[in-house]
């Protein structure tokens, strides 16, 4: 649904197209400072039309704090936070109604609704929403600072290339959208976050990382690679008493709980599914298959902007897992 995390729980609302967009954020102890101020490199980091390859859309995406902050301090209540949409072009969705984009989830969402969803900008679907989960990243991310954890996510490839900048020409010349590789690495993390099985940390990062629009896959450590090894190569010999391994083929995490080392892991994501490529898809008022491409302003390769967001995740989970153990409330 719309709801994640046990202790530091966020609920996410609000459609592309619609009014605004907002977060609330329960759990967050009192007395941590925030002010706008905070927010404003993240939100830059995610924004488009900042930087080649992303959409001209670009939206003021200044915070509008409603509830849980007070004097520039969390009080320890629900944390509301709006982002304004005003910057939208809902007619470009209204000319292809009938006609469902492939990747998109306009099928999908017209089945289960009944025709009711909000269809403008792929309405709550839509990566619009993701500003909001850097909202929740950046206070996260300054709880975890205070205990000397530190998240940075990069981008490894794009379009198999290592080099960017080829892989987005590969795009450009083809006329088409084009996926890539994002890593991200968490140090500083103690030993002990975590439970086996169902509530590992792998999989509590999955089902948040997987929320992100356009992630198709995610590896740990050395991922697959790891079924082409020797278990005597893949397993990571302890050094010493504090945990630290030789190597880290696990990605920090042995299990489902981490060892203290470099929290690892990849995530794959695919080609903007907006593409100025002419398709087909079937129309649902004339019941026949018809050639159309997709208008509007798009992303040509979504991976680019996803790295704040993997962080902004990754932070999340991170701190409902810290306050599980009560690691974080006693240090603010």
């Amino acid at each position: 649904m719309n709801s994640l995390g046990q202790l530091f729980r966020i609920h996410i609302f609000g459609e592309s197209h619609g009014e605004s967009v907002g977060i609330v954020i329960d759990g967050c102890p009192a007395g941590l400072t925030i002010e706008v101020a905070d927010f404003l490199e993240d939100i830059e980091r995610r924004k488009g039309g900042v930087q080649k390859g992303t959409t001209p859309r670009q939206e003021t995406d200044m915070p509008i704090f409603k509830s849980g902050i007070f004097n520039g301090k969390t009080t320890g209540a629900p944390i509301t936070i709006l982002f304004e949409n005003n910057n939208t072009r809902s007619g470009d969705y209204e000319k292809h109604r009938a006609v469902p984009r492939p990747g998109h989830a306009d099928f999908t969402a017209h089945v289960k609704y009944g025709g009711n969803e909000d269809f403008r900008g792929g309405g709550h679907f839509s990566g619009r929403l993701t500003v909001v989960l850097v909202a929740a990243g950046v206070i996260a991310k300054k709880l975890l600072n205070i205990a000397g954890i530190k998240i940075v996510a990069t981008i490894k490839e794009i379009g198999g290339e290592k080099d960017i900048e080829k892989g987005l020409q590969k795009a450009i010349d083809a006329k088409d959208s084009i996926g890539g590789i994002v890593e991200c690495s968490t140090v500083g993390l103690p030993i002990g976050l975590g439970e086996h099985f169902f509530d590992s940390v792998e999989s509590v990062i999955s089902r948040a990382v997987f929320a992100i629009p356009a992630v198709r896959g995610i590896e740990f450590g050395t991922g697959f690679a790891s079924a082409q090894m020797f278990g005597v190569d893949h397993n990571d010999a302890i050094e010493d008493a504090s945990g630290k391994t030789i190597t880290n083929h696990a990605g920090g995490i042995v299990g489902g709980i981490t060892n203290g080392n470099e929290l690892l892991y990849r995530i794959a994501i695919k080609p903007t599914s907006s593409t100025p490529k002419e398709q087909v898809s079937w129309n649902w008022e004339t019941n026949q298959k018809e050639a159309f491409s997709v208008k509007g302003r798009h992303d040509l390769c979504i991976a680019l902007r996803v790295p704040v967001i993997l962080e902004a995740v990754t932070a999340i989970i991170l701190t409902d897992l810290m306050l599980l153990e009560q690691r974080l409330k006693r240090i603010i």
